[in-house]
């Protein structure tokens, strides 16, 4: 009689978890660049007006020197003469985002300003709590 193999009946899954441990790395890796980026998308024309849009919007006006301005779009809430710091802003921010998650949040800055000082307002907008972040700019002159 002749000596018959029986079939294995086990899967093999060390390749799989080869797979597995690759794709782990290139996400754990991928992740961190995909969020550190503060995703704008500036106007190559000159912009249109937002319809239908919220009537009390977060807008966080900065001067040229780099003074930080929130006005929450209801009057008489904070004087618009005050500026705030950024852990203020952080504070303040997260307070109407918690109660309003899905309130417009926009940064009218100086165009004098250091882009740098700009990407800390919006960082510490999106550390608040804001979904997403927007530019306002102006038309241009004709």
């Amino acid at each position: 009689m002749a000596n018959r193999r029986r079939p294995m009946s086990q899967i093999n899954v060390v390749p799989l978890i080869d797979v597995m441990l690759v794709l782990l790395v290139i996400s754990m890796v991928a992740v961190p660049m995909l969020i550190q980026g503060i995703d704008v998308d500036l106007p190559q024309k000159p912009s249109e007006t937002l319809e239908g849009g919220d009537d009390n919007p977060l807008v966080v006006t900065v001067d040229e020197n780099g003074r930080i301005y929130l006005n929450i779009g209801v009057s008489d809430i904070y004087d618009e003469d005050e500026f705030v710091t950024l852990e203020t802003l952080k504070e303040r921010a997260s307070k109407v985002l918690g109660a309003r998650p899905d309130i417009p949040v926009f940064v009218r800055a100086d165009k004098r300003l250091a882009y740098g000082e700009v990407v800390e307002v919006m960082q510490a907008l999106q550390e608040s709590g804001a979904l997403s972040v927007g530019l306002t700019t102006e038309p241009p002159e004709v």
